[in-house]
């Protein structure tokens, strides 16, 4: 039966991370073999556990897609990307695959950073390679999932706790979150505003080790868009919606305001998407 992480606290958390591993067969991070010796991404393994996602009217940000806040239980390990996907490894992929570049489009800089200005097709595509190259099943997250992963335990709006500056998030520094709750009409910025996500793993990690889920760049996840929580199934799984053409991103960016990169927050993003401010996380299914 699964936990409520949110009753647990941070050694408990821990503990019931390295279990699922040990029940996996795996290590609490580790990374899949490439039949093709192509470099894949890291994961970190994430527990089952029972919580509460969304928002409540209380929290400094909060709008009304992000709730009413719903109990799901997860109940069975996973695995997702410490970083989202970057343009190495995206790059790898289409060296292999073929895969049609667009030459005109906006493209990371360096090789760390996030990839972006792809759509979900092209996501998918990436997925299916993926799960051919090593055996496994790698997938998006389900809405449910990434905020499971990104909360690790916590019920406060960040993983860090009630407030995050620009030197833990990288979000619109003009638009910081406890400034703006306090309603200050006058401040400097902490940080200078950047145009552009930064390279992967550049501010600490959640408690699961999980980096950049707040921030950076928006993800897509696998769940078709709702304009509240008040359908969403006990396991966080809607059925299929092939007439939806909208899907739940999660995590905010650099482009965001920081109220936008909380854990509860959610935007909706068309099907057929893309923009320099969104990228992706991968899952890979595990058996415990």
């Amino acid at each position: 039966m699964a936990k409520n992480v949110q009753r647990m606290d941070q050694a408990g958390l821990l503990d019931l991370q390295r279990s699922a591993a040990r029940s996996a067969g795996v290590d609490t991070a580790f990374r899949d073999s490439a039949r093709s010796g192509v470099p894949t991404p890291e994961l970190v393994v994430i527990p089952p556990g029972e919580l509460e996602i969304g928002s409540d009217a209380q929290e400094f940000g909060r709008q009304e897609h992000e709730g009413p806040r719903r109990l799901v239980t997860l109940e069975r390990p996973f695995a997702l990307g410490r970083f989202t996907i970057t343009l190495e490894e995206w790059l790898a992929f289409e060296e292999a695959t073929g895969h049609e570049r667009w030459d005109w489009l906006v493209r990371p800089k360096t090789p760390r950073t996030p990839m972006f200005n792809i759509k979900p097709a092209g996501v998918r595509k990436y997925l299916e390679w993926l799960s051919e190259e090593t055996g496994q099943r790698y997938r998006l997250p389900t809405e449910a999932e990434w905020e499971h992963a990104c909360r690790a335990g916590t019920t406060t709006p960040f993983a860090f706790g009630e407030v995050v500056g620009c030197r833990d998030v990288h979000f619109n520094s003009l638009f910081p979150y406890e400034e703006r709750r306090q309603r200050r009409k006058w401040y400097i910025p902490a940080c200078f505003p950047l145009n552009r996500p930064l390279d992967v793993g550049s501010f600490q990690p959640n408690l699961w080790g999980l980096y950049d889920m707040h921030g950076n760049v928006q993800e897509f996840t696998a769940t078709p868009w709702h304009d509240n929580h008040a359908s969403l199934p006990r396991d966080g799984i809607y059925g299929p919606e092939p007439d939806n053409e909208w899907l739940v991103t999660k995590g905010g960016s650099w482009f965001d305001p920081a109220v936008l990169t909380r854990s509860a927050a959610r935007r909706r993003r068309n099907v057929d998407e893309m923009d320099t401010n969104l990228g992706f996380r991968v899952l890979r299914e595990l058996e415990g």
